[in-house]
């Protein structure tokens, strides 16, 4: 018999909600606490620049029990997915257990006799309340406080009226019309605002990033869907993952000559269909090695709006401020209005006691989480949503699912403490040693592993079903209807009160 459980769910964006399904559905007393007043995370409407989209197509940006309506693009907008999570709460009757306006400002372990975390929770400008809960699931995610970075002359520039804001604040096109712009960073959130300024009628768009990404658009060649190219398990064999045999090294040795030359293909291509030469954006690297969570989709419209001038990109940084003017570390100087900060976000856990983030962070901002989903020296707490990859959804699912399992000692596979502290170990070099691009987002990327870490997980939650036909399974993306079916494969049960 498995023991009924208080736990506090501390989120509700994707992974928070999804988390709050599993727990509920196995039996659990719930609580989820939630800062905004509104559930959806990075998709809540106030957290949301303007149209901003999934980088990820909606048959693979979906729960598996919900699939998107069909009447949504193959790229859903911001409210569009915002929608799909509020009726995703509806569905499963979750709305009793929100805490909106709600966060935790601390916890601390219960005495030793004791399981569980005492949580103090803050709603709204009251005091801080003390509470008990048997197990805590972390569902903030990687997307939880802005990086917001700080250039000198910054004060002088905005007493001098300009502006200066990080990209999830800009939720209004009328901020930036007639104004002299400059975007900051390289990722997408900065290649969709500077496209959305040019056509909100910006008088001038900057943007500036330390260095040119690759990134895909989403046809290639303007025929093929990316999803049947990065997202195929066929792709992902490419990569030597960890922990290979002899035999798969010895395999990928012999491959490796054609494994080049696919990837210089496909470089090739995206030179061609992006013009990067002539955008002056042509990556250094090669393409293979800085596959991972970090690499964006291209924005419809960017690459030709840098190639004839309407953005202006400058390889570099901003050095300082100068009254309204800001000097850029390659010496040219801009007058600017606002300076929009795509820069993206902190990484941590700020709530939890100091000398239990250095059980779960290293020294070089590495996670130790097994599975990416718990650690050992963390009892009665585990992650959702932090096994960050191009199927977000999909992983945050298989991960809330594992949790609930490993929190009632229901895994089939259910690890020691000592076999999750060796295989985090052995991740860890992993990561170091064989593949850096993995240590991106504190080593918490899947990505371009989405097979291997999702067979994994569903190997220790004893799925009877775990596969397609073989040539659907090698060519084709995860399938959430799929894992639905592998998830209804493995042993059911139910906690039960005292």
């Amino acid at each position: 018999m498995v023991a009924q459980k208080t736990v506090c769910i501390i989120g509700a964006g994707i992974s928070g909600l999804v988390a709050a399904k599993v727990f509920k559905q196995h039996g659990h007393k719930i609580t989820v606490v939630e800062r905004a007043a509104d559930i959806g995370g990075v998709w809540e409407p106030s957290r949301s620049y303007p149209d901003v989209q999934t980088q990820s197509p909606k048959d693979l940006y979906r729960y598996t029990s919900k699939a998107m309506p069909a009447s949504y693009p193959e790229w859903p907008k911001g409210p569009q997915v915002h929608q799909y999570l509020t009726e995703f709460a509806r569905d499963h009757d979750l709305g009793p257990y929100l805490r909106l306006n709600s966060k935790v400002v601390a916890m601390r372990r219960q005495p030793a006799d004791r399981p569980g975390w005492t949580l103090d929770i803050q709603t709204g400008d009251g005091p801080a309340t003390s509470e008990e809960f048997d197990f805590v699931a972390v569902c903030t995610g990687q997307f939880s406080d802005k990086n917001v970075v700080d250039h000198p002359g910054a004060q002088d520039f905005t007493a001098a009226g300009g502006a200066i804001m990080h990209s999830s604040d800009y939720t209004d096109p009328a901020t930036l019309k007639g104004k002299r712009v400059i975007v900051l960073g390289g990722s997408k959130s900065a290649t969709d605002i500077a496209v959305n300024a040019v056509k909100v009628g910006a008088a001038s768009v900057t943007n500036v990033m330390r260095e040119p990404l690759w990134r895909i658009p989403y046809f290639l060649g303007g025929l093929i869907n990316f999803k049947r190219i990065v997202y195929a398990r066929a792709q992902e064999e490419m990569f030597g993952g960890w922990g290979q045999t002899r035999r798969a090294r010895f395999g990928h040795a012999i491959a490796k000559p054609f494994v080049w030359a696919n990837w210089r293909a496909l470089e090739s291509l995206l030179k061609t269909q992006l013009k990067l030469k002539k955008c002056g954006m042509v990556p250094s690297t090669p393409i293979e090695t800085v596959i991972n969570c970090a690499l964006p989709i291209a924005t419809p419209d960017y690459h030709p709006m840098a190639a004839d001038g309407r953005i202006h990109i400058v390889l570099g940084t901003i050095a300082r401020y100068d009254g309204r003017t800001v000097v850029l570390s390659t010496g040219e100087r801009l007058d600017t209005d606002i300076v929009v900060q795509a820069t993206g976000w902190k990484l941590g856990v700020p709530f939890l006691p100091e000398d239990y983030r250095a059980k779960l962070v290293e020294p070089d901002g590495q996670y130790r989480l097994y599975r990416l989903v718990a650690n050992p020296d963390l009892p009665d707490m585990g992650f959702v949503g932090f096994n960050s990859s191009f199927a977000t959804v999909l992983c945050a699912e298989m991960a809330a699912n594992w949790l609930v399992r490993y929190a009632d000692s229901q895994l089939a596979r259910q690890p020691t403490a000592a076999e999750m502290r060796d295989n985090i170990e052995m991740m860890l070099r992993w990561k170091r040693d064989e593949r850096p691009a993995a240590s991106v987002y504190g080593g918490l990327c899947v990505a371009p592993f989405h097979f291997k870490h999702l067979d994994e997980l569903l190997e220790d939650i004893g799925a009877t079903t775990r596969k397609r036909s073989p040539l659907v399974e090698k060519f084709s993306p995860p399938d959430a209807d799929a894992f639905g079916r592998y998830l209804a494969s493995a042993p059911d049960y139910r906690a039960s009160g005292e």
